[in-house]
C-alpha cells in the first residue's frame, strides 16, 4: 500500500477510535472552527487488524501506532506521537495562540502547558491504557495488574482534581483557558468507565472539566472521527 494519498486537502490523518486518535481529530476540528482552511482526509486504522504494523505504515511511523498526521502543505511532512502532533499543529497553524501560549510573551504559561501535556502523555495515557488492557483485553485475569493500574489511574485523576479545583482549564490565568493541554488529557478521562471507574463523582472538578470539554461543538465533531 502506498504511504501517500491523492488529496486536495492540507492534511491526511491516519487514526482510529481511541483516545490518542481523538486528541488529533479534536484539535483539527477546533482549528477548523476558527480557520476554515484547515481540512483533512481521514484514513481509518482498525488497530485490531494490525494494519498499523504493515510495512507501508511503518514507513510513516516506525513505532507502528496511531495517530499519524501528514501535512501535504509542507511537502508531505509526517508527524507521529500525539503530543508532537498537537504541538506541531498549533505552532504552524495557530499563530494567534488561541489554543496554546506564546513561548516568548507567555513563557510561564507555555511551560505549564508543556508540563500538563507531558503529564498526560507519560502518565494518564500509559497508566489508564494498561488499566483498560488488563480489565478488558488480557488473555488471563491478573488481579494484581488490574488493581495496580486502576489505583494509578485514580491517583492521576487525583492530581487533575488538585489542579482543577478552582479552575475551568488546566493552564492559563485566572480560571484558565482551553488549550492543547486539555486536548491531550480529556479523551482519556472521558472513557473512565472502560478502565473500571463507573463515575467521576470522587473527583468533582475533573467531572465538571470533562463535561466542559464535551460541550465544545468542535470537540464533539472530533470525537466522531473516524466514522
Amino acid at each position: 500500500m502506498s504511504t501517500t494519498t491523492t488529496t486536495t486537502k492540507p492534511f491526511t490523518l491516519y487514526t482510529g477510535t481511541t483516545p490518542n486518535g481523538h486528541q488529533a481529530s479534536v484539535l483539527l476540528e477546533e482549528l477548523r472552527a476558527v480557520n476554515p482552511w484547515i481540512d483533512y482526509d481521514v484514513f481509518k486504522i482498525v488497530i485490531s487488524t494490525n494494519v498499523q504494523k504493515e510495512p507501508w505504515f511503518i514507513r510513516l511511523n516506525p513505532n507502528g501506532r496511531i495517530p499519524v498526521l501528514v501535512d501535504h502543505s509542507r511537502n508531505d511532512f509526517v508527524v507521529f506521537e500525539t503530543a508532537a502532533i498537537l504541538l506541531y499543529l498549533v505552532q504552524h497553524y495557530d499563530k494567534d495562540h488561541i489554543f496554546w501560549f506564546d513561548p516568548e510573551k507567555e513563557p510561564d504559561y507555555y511551560s505549564e502547558m508543556l508540563q500538563w501535556i507531558f503529564f498526560a502523555h507519560g502518565g494518564i495515557g500509559p497508566m489508564q491504557g494498561q488499566s483498560n488492557h488488563f480489565k478488558n483485553a488480557a488473555p488471563e485475569s491478573i488481579p494484581y495488574a488490574k488493581q495496580r493500574y486502576l489505583d494509578e489511574t485514580k491517583r492521576l485523576y487525583g492530581v487533575l482534581e488538585i489542579r482543577l479545583k478552582d479552575r475551568d482549564w488546566l493552564v492559563g490565568p485566572g480560571r484558565g483557558k482551553y488549550s492543547i493541554a486539555d486536548t491531550k488529557a480529556f479523551p482519556w478521562v472521558r472513557i473512565h468507565k472502560y478502565a473500571g471507574l463507573e463515575t467521576l463523582d470522587e473527583w468533582p472538578a475533573v467531572k465538571a472539566w470533562v463535561e466542559r470539554n464535551q460541550a465544545r461543538p468542535a470537540t464533539q465533531l472530533g470525537l466522531q472521527v473516524p466514522k
